[in-house]
């Protein structure tokens, strides 16, 4: 009797003791999700936040952690000052619009290029028989591994004997030359995945090879032409170190126009964050869009290469 007594009491541990490990892992779980998405979400909301909030709530001791009398004076001088050109706007304002539309022109060159050569590049290293090409591609690899900063004199020479600095051709081209070697690598992953017997079909039904890209390979690869277009797109969007570099008065970004909001007072946070948040709605709404897209597109690239 003693013996049942003991096992049955062992039994209950071993169950108390199973429960409270499952609820800490729980637990743990969840606390890292939320703090996960405190550290995504929270500054993106506190710029939302410092851009609705009146300059006097900024400046305040302690902060406001939300603004009592909320303001979109800031919107409508980034849009209508800019648009209109008003003088009595902190300067950096009237050049707000033009930022955002050279950004644009960068990305979306930027990224025709990219995907069109990339993917050419890509199924001639996947499909041909190119030598050397392992060499080439880890050297394609290597060559991410390599900081802007390190080569960016060489760069400034360069595209000053070119005659493109200050200018949004001498931008796209130092962006499709940093992001080539990346959506060729993703492209090669992808199109090992694809079966080497829809090209065979489609030849021996008459196709020639770039027949059969266009019409069989290139409609199966939706997913990672997406993936590498979403990720040229917002790479080159995002960029800040060369813009600041490379572009003149006309030629500014959006990455840089919002660091140029000033006054003689002194910098204005509030128009910065407001810039800030403008500036991340389009990638915010292609990443929104694309999203499915995009994890289909990596993770059928990460399969086999």
């Amino acid at each position: 009797m003693a013996t049942m007594t003991k096992q049955f009491n062992d039994s209950r541990r071993s169950h108390f003791l199973k429960s409270m490990q499952g609820l800490l892992k729980n637990t743990l779980f969840y606390l890292a999700i939320v703090a996960l998405i405190c550290i995504v979400v929270g500054p993106f909301l506190w710029m939302f936040i410092s851009s609705i909030s009146p300059q006097i709530e900024l400046s305040a001791t302690p902060p406001h952690w939300f603004p009592q009398n909320p303001t979109l004076e800031r919107y409508q001088a980034l849009f209508v000052g800019a648009a209109g050109g008003s003088t009595s706007m902190p300067a950096g304002v009237e050049k707000f619009l033009r930022g955002l539309t050279n950004s644009m022109l960068v990305s979306i060159f930027t990224t025709l290029i990219c995907v069109s050569t990339g993917t050419l590049a890509a199924y001639a290293f996947a499909r041909l028989r190119v030598p050397g090409k392992n060499k080439f591609m880890m050297s394609i690899l290597s060559s991410q591994m390599l900081p802007v900063v390190v080569i960016i004199i060489p760069l400034y020479l360069l595209i000053q004997q070119l005659d493109m600095k200050d200018s949004l051709r001498g931008l796209v081209l130092l962006y499709t030359g940093f992001m080539l070697p990346t959506v060729i690598w993703i492209m090669h992953s992808y199109f090992q995945t694809l079966p080497h017997e829809l090209e065979e079909a489609a030849m021996v039904d008459g196709c020639t090879r770039f027949q059969a890209l266009l019409k069989v390979i290139i409609p199966l690869s939706g997913p990672g032409l997406v993936a590498v277009s979403a990720f040229t797109f917002l790479s080159s969007w995002n960029e800040f170190f060369m813009a600041l570099i490379f572009t003149g008065a006309n030629t500014k970004t959006i990455t840089v126009t919002v660091t140029e909001f000033s006054s003689q007072f002194g910098v204005d946070y509030g128009l910065m964050a407001t810039g800030g948040v403008i500036g991340s709605i389009p990638p915010l709404i292609l990443a929104f869009l694309l999203q499915k897209y995009i994890v289909a597109g990596l993770t059928a690239g990460s399969v086999k290469g």
